[in-house]
């Protein structure tokens, strides 16, 4: 008691507490806020495969194109596991391809040059992207084309 100042309490030492405590609020620290799990919505990809050019000349079938899509598209890392994530469908000489989110445009133009290698058209066919959704399957179009004509 001889040791406190004039108007002040003794406090006992078993409930003692910083000053930082009782005064002011805590501060959070930055970059540490609580991870909130948010459900986001699913994103939906659609893609289309326009095979217009060599099916008018009867050189492929766009069936055979959308099964081997189907057949070969592998989902969790298994080929034939489309289920509800990935639906294949054609519309004359389009095929298109709707996907969930984890799913890139270049595995179709993969999986497109993989076919064209199977039926021996690669050295006449290429894949194009005319715009950022789909493909195009054109001729190789060589200088002695226009010549002759």
């Amino acid at each position: 008691q001889a040791f406190l100042a004039p108007g002040s309490r003794a406090i006992a030492p078993d409930s003692f507490a910083h000053p930082a405590d009782s005064c002011c609020v805590r501060m959070a620290i930055k970059g540490l806020k609580k991870k909130v799990a948010t459900k986001a919505k699913k994103q939906t990809l659609k893609f289309t495969v326009d095979c217009q050019q060599p099916a008018d000349d009867n050189i492929i079938e766009p069936k055979d194109l959308e099964k081997f899509f189907a057949e070969k598209i592998k989902v969790e890392g298994k080929t034939g596991n489309l289920g509800d994530k990935v639906t294949v469908s054609r519309e004359k000489a389009k095929i298109h391809v709707t996907a969930e989110s984890p799913f890139s445009k270049r595995y179709l133009k993969y999986l497109s040059k993989k076919y064209l290698k199977k039926q021996q058209l690669r050295d006449f066919l290429r894949v194009i992207a005319p715009n950022k959704t789909s493909y195009e399957l054109r001729y190789f179009s060589t200088k002695d084309d226009n010549d002759e004509e």
